[in-house]
């Protein structure tokens, strides 16, 4: 593997890219060969919740479902946060059931999704998707046990790099999400940001893989 993509929603079947996957409960393609699933707090239907975490549940026990997401919490959607919280804690149960990572969606709620995650004494890695904020709140995000994965906003965001270049080397993840780009363009950017060669930051990403998947 000489590139590892965190969190994507177009699998490319490239030999040299592994690539987690976002997928959802009742769209599940068994063709991706690695990925992520969950209940996006943008899908999250009544009625439907109690089925789709049965089928989160048994695609857990597959070791081709390397994490539990993307779920999380968004204040900028109509759905009441009251009713987002419920569904997020179910899937971080089941990640801490399963000893799996979870991959968090998190619009304008990191002060709620720290407090779900002490209340819940969850112990699995948590990484927080798709970053954009600044350094006071990937600095918080730290001190608490987060991972923070980067792409879009690194590339879109000149900003973005001063707070990159002050996140920890084993707490970081790369990826392409939703975005034409492919994962080596936020690689070659990444390692210009942190003064690496692409080896060396290719070598990190795959240590901290191994922190976050090959746990006991």
């Amino acid at each position: 593997m000489e590139y590892f993509n965190f969190h994507t929603h177009q699998f490319t079947n490239q030999s040299n890219i592994l690539e987690l996957v976002n997928q959802y409960p009742q769209e599940f393609d068994a063709s991706i060969p690695f990925y992520s699933i969950g209940i996006h707090p943008w899908y999250i239907k009544d009625g439907q919740i109690d089925f789709e975490l049965k089928i989160i549940e048994e695609k857990l026990q597959s070791k081709n479902c390397l994490a539990v997401g993307e779920c999380g919490l968004d204040k900028r959607i109509e759905m009441p946060l009251d009713k987002q919280i419920p569904v997020f804690e179910k899937q971080l149960l089941l990640a801490e059931k399963y000893k799996k990572p979870v991959v968090i969606h998190c619009v304008a709620a990191f002060q709620e999704v720290i407090a779900v995650k002490n209340k819940l004494n969850i112990s699995v890695p948590l990484i927080i998707h798709g970053f954009s904020k600044n350094i006071q709140v990937a600095e918080q995000l730290i001190k608490e046990g987060f991972y923070i994965s980067f792409g879009k906003y690194l590339l879109r965001n000149p900003d973005l790099k001063n707070v990159f270049q002050n996140v920890p080397s084993d707490r970081f993840f790369l990826e392409t999400d939703t975005i034409e780009e492919g994962i080596e363009q936020v690689y070659n950017l990444a390692a210009e940001y942190k003064e690496l060669e692409l080896k060396e930051l290719q070598s990190l990403i795959s240590s901290n893989c191994k922190n976050i998947f090959e746990r006991k």
